[in-house]
């Protein structure tokens, strides 16, 4: 990895770093989602400073470049955060029809009363 190559990636974490915190800050993102973000950015400055780890990576993967190895971290990082929010989708789907359920209930309960009144 070229020193330029380097300087960008590590740049490009920091950078992602003071993103996620700000939007912690602001309240724009939770900070039980964050601790991803900034393992993903720790990573990121690993495998920039320490480039033997990734070679090393890309032999025990038995990939035969670096950049399959990247590829590959990219993909299950992206399916795990599909799965992550998959079940959280299916969570809130179920809190809200329980809730849309109560509220057809309530709304039952107050038109009985507006008859009997």
């Amino acid at each position: 990895m070229t020193l330029q190559q380097r300087i960008f990636a590590i740049s490009f974490s920091i950078a992602l770093f003071i993103i996620i915190i700000d939007l912690v800050r602001r309240k724009k993102l939770r900070e039980d989602l964050s601790w991803l973000w900034l393992l993903t950015g720790a990573v990121i400055i690993l495998l920039a400073a320490w480039y033997d780890m990734l070679l090393f990576l890309t032999r025990l993967i038995g990939a035969v470049l670096p950049t399959s190895t990247l590829f590959l971290f990219g993909v299950l990082f992206l399916m795990i955060i599909s799965l992550y929010y998959s079940t959280k989708i299916s969570s809130l789907h179920d809190q809200v029809k329980n809730i849309a359920q109560q509220v057809a209930i309530l709304q039952t309960e107050l038109q009985r009363r507006d008859r009997s009144s």
